[in-house]
């Protein structure tokens, strides 16, 4: 099991974070929180609101894959 720690309003929190194998879950945490120093509250609000953007955007991008997806299917069938 991998764990990673943060340092928030000087707090250590340690989690949890599985096998992570290919590192992709600790990259991902690591774009937008750093490991290396303190981070205050406004620095972890501002890290949450850049994931969930970015999360919009990946749903977005998805979204329009799956919709050109079936519009081709549904042309292949006419």
């Amino acid at each position: 099991m991998k764990s990673i720690t943060f340092h928030i309003n000087h707090s250590a929190y340690t989690i949890n974070i599985g096998e992570d194998a290919d590192n992709k879950l600790e990259e991902g945490l690591k774009k937008f929180l750093s490991t290396d120093k303190n981070l205050t509250t406004e620095e972890l609000l501002l890290a949450y609101l850049q994931k969930t953007q970015e999360q919009v955007s990946f749903e977005t991008k998805l979204q329009s894959i799956i919709d050109t997806s079936i519009l081709s299917r549904e042309n292949l069938r006419k």
